[in-house]
């Protein structure tokens, strides 16, 4: 696979035709991608939601999220190719907490941090999980005093390098029915369950394998730089796309091969 360096100190994992690898890293310290190697990013970072994941607490000032985005932004922009592009799952705003009112402004604060490292904004796709039945926060009830407004959906925020249109044609998988409905910016399927997945924060294959089906030609090499439970390599693996995940914690190395495994139907080999 040529986007990965010939190096396998921290390579967890790969599909017996290398098309398929997990990179047990951190990826703002990963020296494994080749810079300008990568056609598609697909990724869900941390939210700084307080959401506990095993290896840290993702409960870090908002300031200082906003400090990380912009570092692995550069290090994404860095290893994408000249006409590639970036798929950021996102949530729309986070609560300040109890102390303020209101909400942070999530995506319009980290739109302007790509654009300032470089990336060029595309357009927004909202993605309507349908979750709207499990609020239970509402400010003040029935009432003008302080009600709080909540937009149960998230972003996937579409960037790209500095080109939009392809160097080079490939070949398509997208069917006339997925084209005309998923170029309609408001997507609605169900978010995947925490329980099953074994995950705090898992997203469903369908996001991905939509990002991956549009905005990819088969055989491209698509990157997820937080991979979590392997979302992103299970629809690479079905779509016949090379797929490489950098993951930190070790325990979501081993959930995102076991997925796998089971849902992407690899064939493995695995580096200790």
């Amino acid at each position: 696979m040529e986007s990965i360096k010939i190096e396998e100190g921290k390579l967890f994992f790969k599909d017996i035709e290398g098309n398929i690898r997990i990179i047990l890293d951190d990826f703002l310290k990963t020296n494994l991608i080749k810079e300008e190697s990568i056609d598609l990013i697909v990724t869900s970072p941390p939210y700084n939601v307080d959401i506990h994941y095993n290896s840290f607490r993702d409960d870090i000032p908002y300031e200082k999220y906003l400090e990380f985005t912009e570092k692995w932004l550069k290090k994404a922009y860095l290893l994408t190719k000249v006409d590639g592009r970036l798929c950021l799952n996102i949530p729309l705003d986070k609560s300040k907490g109890r102390k303020e009112a209101g909400f942070q402004s999530v995506y319009a604060d980290v739109v302007n941090i790509a654009k300032k490292v470089g990336w060029k904004y595309f357009s927004t796709i909202i993605w309507n999980e349908g979750n709207i039945s499990r609020r239970t926060a509402w400010g003040s009830w029935l009432s003008a005093k302080a009600p709080y407004v909540i937009a149960p959906v998230e972003v996937i925020i579409v960037f790209y390098k500095n080109r939009w249109q392809k160097a080079k044609k490939g070949k398509s998988d997208i069917t006339r029915e997925e084209f005309m409905e998923w170029t309609n910016g408001l997507w609605t399927f169900p978010g995947e369950s925490k329980k099953k997945v074994g995950h705090p924060a898992p997203f469903p294959v369908e996001l991905p394998k939509r990002c991956i089906k549009l905005f990819s030609f088969v055989g491209d090499t698509v990157l997820d730089p937080f991979l979590g439970s392997g979302s992103t390599l299970i629809a690479c693996a079905l779509l016949n796309r090379k797929g490489i995940g950098v993951e930190i914690d070790e325990n979501y190395c081993r959930l995102a091969k076991m997925r796998l495994l089971r849902e992407g139907y690899v064939n493995t080999r695995r580096f200790n």
